[in-house]
């Protein structure tokens, strides 16, 4: 049974470049051993992430991360069962955010920024799809 599931959190403190490489390093690392793969963006202190793999094994991840100190305001926005993987070739890519045109924002939310918080989950799954649909997505692994 394989399952995708999609988070928003904020950073506990600021994170310099190096520790989100640092943090991105690991998950490609672990990834591939538990069967996940997924993709992250990241703007600012806002993160949001989607996690697919087995049911077990993405809620096992998620736990972890919500109990992860460097994480604050972990929300679920988005929790299904899949038929097939959309990220299967990541086991974590990255949205390149500076490639993103701001219109796109508009489009699911008040302003031009990233705020998951400030909009559906349902608009955050469909804004996610194209994040990484018109964003490069780098440091595949």
């Amino acid at each position: 049974m394989l399952v995708r599931l999609m988070y928003a959190s904020r950073a506990a403190k600021p994170l310099d470049p190096e520790e989100l490489a640092h943090i991105l390093r690991q998950a490609r690392a672990a990834n591939p051993k538990l069967g996940v793969t997924g993709v992250l963006c990241s703007s600012g202190e806002l993160f949001i992430q989607v996690l697919e793999g087995g049911r077990a094994a993405v809620n096992r991840l998620y736990n972890r991360i919500i109990t992860d100190g460097r994480h604050t305001d972990v929300t679920l926005l988005s929790y299904e069962e899949i038929d097939e993987r959309r990220f299967a070739g990541w086991a974590m890519g990255q949205v390149n955010m500076a490639r993103l045109n701001p219109a796109l924002m508009l489009k699911y939310s008040e302003t031009a920024t990233l705020d998951p918080y400030a909009v559906s989950g349902k608009a955050a799954v469909a804004l996610f799809d194209e994040l990484v649909a018109t964003a490069a997505v780098v440091c595949q692994g």
